[in-house]
């Protein structure tokens, strides 16, 4: 696995410095994916690292493949992944690599809403994970959300169920979990892409959310899911049969 490979783009996003301090929304997304995490593991859209970190930190995880494309995010990625043997940063798109390589697990955390082309994506996705794999996918939700943050940071789209639910199927999965997560960042998002029209996330503004309201809601949708969330969260097997 090379990580020479050809220049791409520049990611001019603004909201990866400030989930970097997420550590309470970080811990509550880990714990739907926390037990899929093991052998060889791809992180695709690693961006500066902060998740790939706490993949790291799952003594299952033998290896991390950590794929990110953005020339300004990459050197960071390598910098931060440097210290341990088992991470891998690698400079280029998941279908650089699919062709190539073979992994337990593929990670990808609001990713596939950034990709013209998701089917071919999650195509990608499929060949690379081998039979019996796990695909864990975290995209935005609610088509109806999409507003000014999501043309800021490049989103095509925002999920709904069915539709995902379709494209995972068309794709070759088996769906073992699809739900909707975060339920008050629903009303946090369309007041800041739909009324405030902002165009960016302030650092301090996800600091108070991860720290007031993460912790509570986190624990109420261990037990409810809500019927919308800010997003969806997938679990998804690559069948045994396909080889």
């Amino acid at each position: 696995m090379s990580s020479s490979l050809p220049a791409y783009f520049v990611y001019a996003g603004t909201e990866l410095e400030g989930m970097a301090e997420a550590r309470n929304y970080y811990a509550w997304l880990l714990s739907y994916f926390g037990r899929h995490l093991k052998g060889s593991v791809i992180e695709v859209g690693a961006g500066v690292g902060t998740l790939s970190r706490l993949i790291l930190g799952f003594q299952a995880v033998r290896q991390l493949a950590a794929v990110e494309p953005a020339e300004n995010l990459f050197p960071i990625l390598s910098q931060r992944l440097g210290g341990d043997r088992r991470a891998k940063p690698l400079k280029g798109y998941l279908h650089d690599i699919a062709a190539e390589m073979r992994a337990d697990t593929l990670v990808s955390v609001n990713v596939l809403e950034h990709v013209e082309d998701d089917g071919a994506f999650l195509r990608a996705a499929f060949q690379v994970l081998s039979p019996g794999g796990t695909c864990l996918l975290f995209v935005p939700a609610v088509s109806a959300l999409y507003g000014s943050l999501d043309r800021a940071f490049d989103h095509f789209r925002r999920y709904g169920k069915k539709e995902l639910a379709l494209k995972l199927r068309a794709a070759g999965f088996a769906i073992e979990l699809l739900r909707y997560f975060n339920l008050p960042g629903v009303l946090a998002w369309f007041m800041a892409g739909k009324i405030l029209r902002k165009t960016s996330l302030r650092a301090r503004d996800t600091r108070f959310y991860d720290r007031w309201v993460v912790p509570w809601i986190s624990v109420l949708e261990r037990y409810w899911e809500p019927p919308i969330g800010q997003s969806l969260l997938v679990v998804a097997r690559k069948p045994v049969e396909n080889v």
